[in-house]
């Protein structure tokens, strides 16, 4: 669309800026699916002080003159107009706007699929070229044998006129002769004629099939080029790696007043080395409330418990405004105590002995694991093994590079027997870490631990590389594993544009509710995942309110190469009860680190940006916590010296033949297990998931064919109904989930989806007449 085309509407609007300022007058302009604002018509021209894309956007009512836009926590809107009127006239332009917007980037989609239809077009098209080619070869084939018989026989015929003795045969003999010739006469004009037409296809295909071959061997030859660069920037890293390593081996340990956290380039060394490295850090805390692509901070929701504009009187420019960082200097307190530390134990509990060495603020407790009922089911171990089935993957893949992949229809063999919801409920595998925070009373403590369960949620994808299945609209997924892991999550996708699922999981307690939603980029080399929901956490003794976001997955080796993914970027941890808060930094993979590849190391701070716990580890195998016991140095540049570190959490491995079957863990071999009594939307029953699990591949991918088009369909329907409302002047009623419902979080004050409380009942009444059919036969 023309970016200079006349706008669909404009006009003044109130704006909530911040609570100085409240709302303030601003002029809106809605035009080729954007909501932009400005100070004044006049700034028009030249700054725009903020937009926000509506076709990712979710547009909520709050009262007679205010609603509210959002697209998924990055950007939010609290806009109230001058009355009810004109309220829902921006409404309705809106929910239009939003419309032609995700018609706009369907076509992405479309474009897909015909490129594919095309593709299996001229498949088809050159089947048939060759079952003619095939068929005409086939008659020049009997006209050849006839020719030969023929000319057998009027051989035969003219060497029986030739030893004729007697002048009363000659007739009969001449007559016979002239039959035999006439046949061969007609047969070699039939082939003659077979021939020119089989001449003339192949030399009209010839042509086509010659360009055809050309192109194809330009495009071998050019992914040849990249793969061979590829290989020497991968050979040139390992010999510099090499290199790099050699003179470092015998290099004293700096002190941490030498480390420069901006450029963390060294090589890796011992065990004993790495104990030593890391109890002695520095980490630098972004004091201001800044927005990053792989985790935006929450600061602005704990500070004034409510919805800030963080563009509305800045210059006007949406990019990232550097904000002032603290320098924190970590220094371990004992070397001994911290050296014991690296006895690791291959157990699933998440404490080691050191827990008696310290004077935790946890309450006593015989177990924080649940007691087993009399009779517990029992679970499968493994899922089947994977089939070899060989894809071509650059033929998929070059036509992907800049696009979301959330948006690209992949075959199955890209993907694990896992739909999203799955494997978000998969994040709860070390529950137990919440059971023993939920039993702190100090709130520091309680947020290391925290912080810890965060780290571990990414664990399984070190080395899991298979995409889970995108969720259909309204599809669900129920996991209750009270009985033995003591949580149960439900979760529903409750959005297709942008695609958003949300989930609530209840254990002893504690409670998590989160909204899932990810933008992803392919590159080339590697794609990025980069999560944009919240997550919320609640516990119900000491009524602390956690919310994080998660950092960025990069996915690398695309082309050449393993496949290998990597976790980067900062995060912050907000308590909003009482201003509590633990930043985290993700360090990205290097080969030139002398540190743990995969490394995590962050700080609780308390209201006042004291530190009072540190926490270090990786986040594929374990995470370590410990007290700050004394604080030296002034206070421009402190230096936090801690006791004897804890084991917050401790990996535990898949089994040894994993590879065989996804690399999955125990748990999420039984994710995917079959269940009685679950919804009729739940993952579980799929059907192309399922026939992946068990090794179906073809018949998988055209099931999953057949459920996207349906999906389309149903949302064309949709739209279309939401059309005529619009032109008739009337609301059309969006989409609204089953089992979760978008209202205002009272600690944040962002619009999110909310658990209604009705799953389990209705599950107990097997009451699933509200459910959609999404898995059915259109």
């Amino acid at each position: 669309m023309d970016q200079k085309a006349d706008p669909e509407m404009k006009g003044w609007l109130s704006k909530w800026t911040n609570y100085i300022k409240g709302y303030q007058r601003r002029w809106f302009v809605l035009s080729n699916g954007f909501l932009s604002y400005y100070r004044n018509q006049a700034e028009m021209a030249h700054t725009c002080r903020g937009n926000i894309s509506l076709h990712g956007a979710m547009i909520h009512t709050e009262d007679s003159c205010t609603f509210v836009i959002s697209n998924g926590g990055t950007q939010t809107f609290h806009i109230r107009a001058a009355n009810e009127v004109e309220r829902q006239r921006w409404v309705t332009a809106l929910e239009l706007a939003k419309s032609n917007a995700i018609r706009a980037m369907e076509s992405d989609e479309e474009d897909e699929a015909v490129l594919q239809e095309s593709s299996q077009g001229q498949e088809a098209e050159l089947a048939n070229i060759l079952k003619n080619l095939s068929a005409r070869l086939d008659d020049l084939q009997s006209c050849n044998d006839l020719i030969v018989k023929h000319g057998t026989a009027l051989q035969r015929s003219l060497s029986e006129l030739e030893t004729l003795e007697t002048a009363t045969d000659v007739p009969s003999k001449i007559k016979a002769v002239n039959e035999r010739a006439t046949l061969f006469r007609i047969t070699s004009a039939t082939v003659i004629n077979a021939c020119a037409d089989y001449l003339q296809l192949a030399q009209s295909q010839g042509r086509k099939w010659q360009k055809m071959l050309q192109h194809e061997r330009d495009q071998r030859l050019r992914l040849e080029e990249i793969v061979e660069q590829l290989a020497r920037q991968h050979s040139h890293l390992e010999q510099a790696a090499k290199d790099h390593q050699t003179p470092r081996t015998s290099m004293p340990h700096s002190s941490p007043s030498d480390e420069d956290e901006d450029n963390e380039f060294y090589d890796a060394q011992s065990d004993q080395s790495h104990s030593e490295n890391q109890q002695n850090f520095i980490i630098k805390i972004p004091m201001g409330h800044r927005r990053t692509s792989s985790a935006a901070s929450l600061g602005s929701q704990g500070a004034d418990n409510g919805p800030r504009d963080s563009q509305d009187e800045a210059s006007g420019s949406s990019s990232d405004v550097d904000a002032e960082t603290k320098v924190v200097v970590i220094s371990s307190g004992t070397n001994a105590e911290a050296g014991s530390s690296q006895n690791k134990k291959e157990s699933s509990e998440v404490v080691t002995k050191k827990d008696s060495n310290k004077a935790s603020s946890c309450k006593s407790s015989p177990s924080t694991a649940v007691g087993p009922p009399a009779v517990l089911r029992k679970r499968r171990t493994r899922v089947p093994d994977k089939p070899n089935y060989p894809l071509n993957l650059w033929s998929i893949m070059k036509n992907c590079i800049g696009k979301d992949l959330s948006k690209i229809p992949l075959p199955v063999n890209f993907c694990e027997p896992l739909s999203m919801l799955q494997r978000v409920t998969e994040s709860f595998e070390y529950s137990d870490i919440l059971d023993k925070a939920a039993l702190c009373t100090d709130p520091c403590e309680q947020m290391a631990y925290v912080a810890a369960f965060t780290i571990s949620i990414y664990a399984s994808t070190s080395n899991r590389t298979g995409k889970p299945f995108n969720p259909l609209l309204g599809e669900t997924f129920e996991c209750d594993r009270t009985s033995d892991l003591g949580w149960r999550a439900i979760s529903e996708q409750v959005s297709h544009h942008p695609p958003m699922a949300a989930q609530f999981c209840e254990g002893k307690g504690w409670r998590v509710f989160q909204e899932v939603t990810v933008t992803s980029k392919f590159r080339g080399k590697y794609f990025q995942i980069i999560p944009l929901g919240t997550s919320h956490l609640e516990f119900d003794a000491s009524g602390n309110h956690y919310t994080w976001r998660n950092v960025t997955t990069t996915v690398h080796n695309i082309i050449v190469g393993k496949l290998w993914v990597d976790q980067h970027g900062d995060t912050d941890i907000i308590n909003h009860k009482d201003g509590t808060k633990c930043h985290l930094k993700y360090i990205p993979y290097s080969y030139f680190t002398r540190d743990a590849q995969r490394k995590v190391k962050g700080c609780v701070m308390d209201k006042d940006e004291q530190v009072k716990w540190v926490v270090t580890g990786t986040w594929d195998e374990k995470v370590e916590i410990a007290p700050v016991t004394s604080v030296e140095g002034d206070r421009s540049n402190p230096v936090y010296r801690t006791g004897p570190y804890i084991t917050a959490w401790l990996r535990r491995h898949p089994p040894p033949e994993s590879e065989k079957y996804y690399n999955f863990t125990e748990l999420a071999c039984q994710l995917n297990e079959m269940e009685e009594g679950v919804a009729p939307s739940d993952s579980r029953l799929r059907p192309d998931q399922r026939m992946m699990e068990e090794t179906q591949w073809d018949e998988a991918n055209s099931e999953k064919v057949r459920l996207e088009e349906k999906q389309r369909a149903v949302r064309r329907k949709r739209e279309a109904d939401a059309e005529a409302a619009a032109a008739a002047g009337q609301s059309y009623p969006p989409y609204e989930p089953i089992w979760f419902r978008k209202d205002k979080e009272p600690w944040t004050g962002q619009i999110c989806h909310i658990y209604q409380g009705k799953y389990w009942e209705c599950k107990e009444k097997q009451q699933w007449d509200m459910c959609p059919d999404i898995f059915g036969n259109p």
